[in-house]
């Protein structure tokens, strides 16, 4: 009976509790054990166990020039994609909140990227960038240009890329600021059109403040995971032609998989998790400085 009492009196402790633990374990094992390793020197090629170095590994990897350029091409890929993503996302979504025939199928087609493994979808984008036969330099010959080396080129390589990471996630921000359209009150229009508004006064001084809420929020999903891209970068350039599309991502992996130095390669993940958490504070700091 007293079991009885306890279970009712902390049912809403108790009930959520394995959840609870079971998520924290999931969360905070592997960040645990990626500190841990990073304070260690473990490298594969010794055949030695981990020993305790304190901050050595980090340093190492501060030294590194790799390092740096990496951190440099992260911001890079991320900026660029992210700033075109809410670009064509917001105007996408501008277009389907009107009604038009046809807008079923328009939205259907918005998803299919989205739902596309990212691997296939590099598989793809290589043939697509092939320099004879691909179909980015038929068009560009089409239309009187110079073909391109879209993937070996290292001034290019880069934005095209970004224009893989633009084709498949824009649709992602379409949809999120669709949603904030959806829940917009009318009131405000009707009065600006009776105050003689026209539409881009309508749309910068009332669309976009109401649903800048949603479009924050799809630009912090959308830049957490590109500054961790991985799969479409590795199944394309592997990170070349030489390291030119190597982001902090790529650069761990090497350094795990390939130059077998784990404590370095945990070291520069942390460096990574700490870029992303930066990222994040700064975006929800800018969301309650314009309260939204």
């Amino acid at each position: 009976m007293l079991d009885g009492k306890l279970l009712d009196r902390h049912a809403r402790i108790l009930f959520p509790l394995p959840a609870v633990v079971f998520t924290l374990a999931l969360l905070v094992f592997p960040v645990a054990y990626t500190v841990w390793v990073s304070l260690t020197n473990w490298n594969l090629t010794t055949g030695l166990p981990p020993r305790f170095v304190g901050l050595k590994s980090y340093a190492a990897v501060v030294q590194d020039p790799r390092f740096w350029s990496a951190f440099v091409r992260t911001l890079y890929f991320t900026g660029m994609a992210v700033a075109a993503e809410t670009v064509l996302g917001v105007i996408w979504a501008l277009v389907l909140n009107r009604n038009f025939a046809g807008k079923g199928i328009v939205k259907t087609l918005l998803l299919l990227p989205l739902v596309a493994t990212p691997v296939a979808i590099g598989i793809s984008w290589t043939l697509f960038y092939e320099p004879t036969i691909g179909l980015a330099n038929w068009g560009l010959r089409a239309i009187g240009l110079q073909g391109l080396n879209w993937l070996t080129d290292r001034g290019v390589v880069l934005p095209a890329l970004a224009l893989i990471d633009l084709w498949q996630w824009t649709p992602l921000i379409a949809l999120i600021t669709l949603a904030g359209l959806a829940g917009l009150s009318l009131e405000p229009y009707e009065s600006a059109r009776v105050d003689g508004a026209n539409g881009w006064q309508i749309f910068w001084h009332i669309t976009l403040p109401m649903v800048a809420p949603a479009v924050l929020t799809g630009v912090l999903l959308r830049s957490i995971d590109a500054l961790k891209t991985f799969d479409i970068i590795y199944s394309t350039t592997l990170g070349g032609p030489s390291f030119a599309s190597e982001t902090l991502n790529i650069y761990s992996y090497n350094l795990s998989f390939n130059y077998f130095r784990l404590g370095q390669a945990a070291a520069s993940l942390i460096f990574l998790f700490a870029l992303v958490l930066s990222f994040s504070a700064v975006v929800s700091r800018l969301r309650r400085r314009l309260g939204v």
